[in-house]
């Protein structure tokens, strides 16, 4: 099997979105470009609003992903097992679609016997760990996130520590919604590491409307499709996975 680049979309809010585009549609649309959509939704009290549940459910659904609602408290922890759990999922879905070429469309990874499942398997892991991995993280910075983004940086930096200790190489950058010019605005550039943020974050202002749709849009009609037009007209490298539907 070739190795590509996975390529996930790290979307962390509290809310339903309520400006612009469908977020699920804007989901989906990544989904066909090869690049998984996560959601955390942050909690802080017991109870989250029906709408911004189902919201977060969609949106990872057609985004191919992980949601996970959790307790801001929690959220370091949370968005590394999201992270890893899409990497696998994603790499499950890329073995499946080659054992149907190589044994037949009615082939799965859950109809090989339990030696030859095991093996594969291992294969996938070995993958997690070594294949090269881009996470681009839409922060919404609406206004009720204000007091939980000291917990997401932090989350954010163990998430990078946690990741690096791969052997692949990984590549981040950070958008924020709303931005203070428009609907999304970009933070970070692609880097290897997140401890930029430290300088970051305190720049940020929360307020304003949340514009899920035009910030998943943003992410993945300019940046992604921007940085693998420029890697390939380089390289002439378009080895990309692409997610298949699980």
């Amino acid at each position: 099997m070739r190795k590509g680049t996975l390529r996930q979309i790290l979307l962390i809010t509290d809310g339903c979105s309520n400006h612009g585009e469908d977020p699920i549609a804007m989901a989906s649309l990544a989904k066909e470009q090869g690049i998984t959509v996560n959601v955390i939704g942050v909690l802080d009290q017991d109870t989250i609003d029906e709408n911004g549940l189902r919201e977060i459910e969609g949106i990872a659904m057609a985004g191919g992903g992980v949601s996970q609602v959790v307790y801001a408290k929690q959220l370091s922890q949370t968005v590394q097992m999201v992270t890893r759990k899409a990497m696998t999922q994603t790499l499950q879905g890329v073995v499946n679609k080659e054992l149907k070429q190589i044994l037949g469309s009615d082939t799965s990874l859950e109809d090989l016997p339990p030696e030859k499942r095991g093996e594969v398997m291992e294969v996938v892991d070995e993958l997690g760990e070594t294949i090269e991995l881009e996470v681009l993280i839409l922060i919404d910075t609406s206004g009720s996130m204000k007091t939980k983004l000291p917990t997401v940086k932090e989350a954010l930096f163990d998430l990078s520590l946690s990741l690096n200790a791969r052997t692949g190489d990984n590549q981040f950058s950070v958008f924020v919604f709303p931005g203070k010019q428009g609907n999304v605005e970009k933070v970070m550039d692609w880097t290897p590491n997140l401890e930029a943020l430290s300088s970051v974050f305190p720049k940020l202002t929360s307020g304003g409307l949340t514009p899920t749709g035009p910030a998943l849009r943003e992410a993945v009609s300019y940046y992604f499709n921007k940085k693998r037009s420029l890697r390939s007209l380089i390289s002439g490298d378009e080895s990309y996975f692409e997610e298949s539907s699980m």
